[in-house]
């Protein structure tokens, strides 16, 4: 610390920067939730100074995956937080689930923008607890329960394996896939018409992005 005069400290001065107005949205959210920034961004599943680094940098703008599991948990959407605009604060009973590209009921599937939000879908009667994501299946390895065109409700929170529970699997290569799960052995196995499709044998722990609780379809 530089001194002056006869030994005395300076006192420090107080660095001042404007908050982005995502920042200022989140605090928003924050404050009408009674969350804390570090309990929201570890709610989100992020690191629990995620938040409080986006408060910290005016320019930090956070997008695709961030910005979804962040307005999932502050009880908003991704444009809100983004823009202001779009849909504010919203009441659980017209909740909109964000749809996430899509999902491969086949073998493993790539999808380079898997990270964006291509459109809503009503969720208002979702356990409000979970962090939900909705897909659209390609693929016919889940036929029987989910064919091609349909819309799936992921729930982000739920991870823990459940024998005949439906899970979004990925082999942690930006590749992901929609599989029955089944014990002894552990195993993924397709639920499909189609007899070319095999069970998937996971080497060692899953890597499971989250149960699928509904399967939808327009006709």
């Amino acid at each position: 610390m530089r001194r002056h005069g006869r030994g005395v400290k300076l006192p420090r001065m107080a660095k001042r920067s404007a908050k982005s107005p995502i920042a200022l949205r989140i605090e928003g959210r924050l404050a009408e939730l009674g969350l804390s920034a570090s309990a929201a961004s570890l709610k989100a599943g992020l690191s629990r100074f995620a938040i409080s680094n986006i408060q910290k940098n005016p320019n930090s703008v956070p997008r695709g995956q961030t910005l979804l599991v962040l307005a999932q948990v502050l009880d908003t959407t991704p444009e809100y937080l983004l823009t202001g605009h779009g849909d504010a604060p919203e009441n659980p009973v017209n909740r909109r689930v964000p749809v996430v590209t899509w999902v491969s009921a086949g073998r493993m599937g790539r999808d380079e923008s898997q990270q964006d939000v291509i459109g809503y879908v009503p969720g208002g009667d979702l356990d409000i607890k979970g962090h939900w994501i909705a897909l659209r299946v390609e693929g016919d390895s889940m036929d029987r329960i989910s064919p091609p065109g349909s819309t799936i409700f992921v729930n982000l929170a739920d991870r823990r394996l459940v024998p005949n529970a439906c899970y979004i699997i990925t082999n942690g290569d930006d590749e992901a896939t929609y599989k029955r799960f089944r014990a002894s052995p552990a195993r993924f196995e397709p639920v499909s018409t189609n007899p070319v499709h095999e069970a998937i044998f996971p080497d060692g722990e899953p890597a499971v992005v989250g149960r699928v609780r509904r399967s939808i379809i327009d006709m």
